[in-house]
């Protein structure tokens, strides 16, 4: 099984280089960050995953560019891989996602994912100019041209959003794959179509309903069923049974959110008592304390 640590979280934006070393040190497959462009000065759009509909995230949480972040951690790193989780690809035109992509993939030898989804932040869409109730149209096209530019060839595209003859170069030395994020069914979709899908934390019994329901879409699409890739948040302790289980459904990735953080399904504390979370070295043993809990543990 590959563990990814999920960063989403972390304000200490200068603490990142360090925590993608340790992390790799101490057994982790891949790190992920998520994204932001911007963040709006007025939200009226709910949070759709908390039950009171409010954003637990503050305005001034910082989100690194992971293109960026990635080219440098991974000059930093010899194995660790690099996600997005997830990136917003459609706030942006679809060359600078390739170009931003492409250049971080050959830069980290190919150790990138290019994680997406079409978000939730309708002001965010609107502050920035791009229309949200199309968003999903317009990633589906976006990822078309950006899986061609990222070819290394010469290539012709001609969308009803994007048409262009060209190439871009430098191209990633294998294909970048590309896994999307969501729970709605458009969401789902699009991840059968794809490489991988990125999903909200969920139980086995969960992950057994929708993989069965992605590998219909799947099969609808004429795809085939190996090869796809599952970024799954356990919503239960990591256990070897777990484990075993996942595999049986195909699951070889499991993402971990950051364990310093309060987590409502770990049966054990990753963060002491007192511990101050935005201290790096808090963190580094929060992380300590779950691979000698889970990642020495689970085959």
């Amino acid at each position: 099984m590959k563990f990814w640590l999920s960063l989403v979280s972390v304000r200490e934006t200068e603490q990142l280089p360090e925590l993608a070393r340790f992390a790799e040190q101490i057994g982790f497959h891949g790190l992920m960050v998520g994204d932001h462009l911007l963040w709006p000065a007025e939200i009226q759009t709910p949070y759709p995953y908390s039950p009171d509909g409010k954003i637990f995230v503050p305005a001034d949480t910082p989100w690194p560019d992971p293109w960026v972040l990635f080219a440098h951690l991974g000059a930093l790193t010899r194995t660790l891989h690099f996600a997005s989780n997830i990136y917003l690809a459609a706030l942006r035109d679809p060359f600078t996602v390739a170009k931003s992509v492409s250049t971080a993939a050959a830069l980290t030898q190919n150790r990138i994912v290019l994680g997406v989804s079409a978000g939730w932040l309708k002001e965010e869409y609107e502050e920035v100019g791009i229309n949200f109730e199309t968003r999903g149209y317009r990633l589906d096209e976006t990822l078309a041209v950006v899986r061609k530019l990222l070819t290394g060839q010469m290539v012709r595209h001609q969308g009803p959003l994007f048409r262009f003859d060209g190439i871009m170069c430098p191209a990633p030395g294998a294909p970048v794959p590309i896994w999307c994020g969501g729970a709605a069914a458009p969401a789902m979709r699009r991840a059968a179509q794809n490489d991988g899908w990125l999903p909200l934390p969920m139980t086995l019994a969960q992950t057994r309903t929708a993989l069965g329901a992605i590998h219909l879409m799947r099969r609808d699409a004429g795809k085939q069923q190996g090869g796809f890739s599952v970024g799954l948040p356990l919503a239960e302790p990591v256990t070897q049974a777990a484990v075993d289980e996942l595999r049986e459904l195909g699951v070889q990735d499991l993402v971990v959110i950051a364990p310093w953080l309060p987590s409502p399904w770990d049966v054990q504390a990753w963060l002491g008592p007192g511990e101050d979370m935005a201290r790096l070295d808090i963190k580094k043993k929060a992380l300590e304390r779950y691979a000698a809990a889970v990642l020495s543990k689970v085959r």
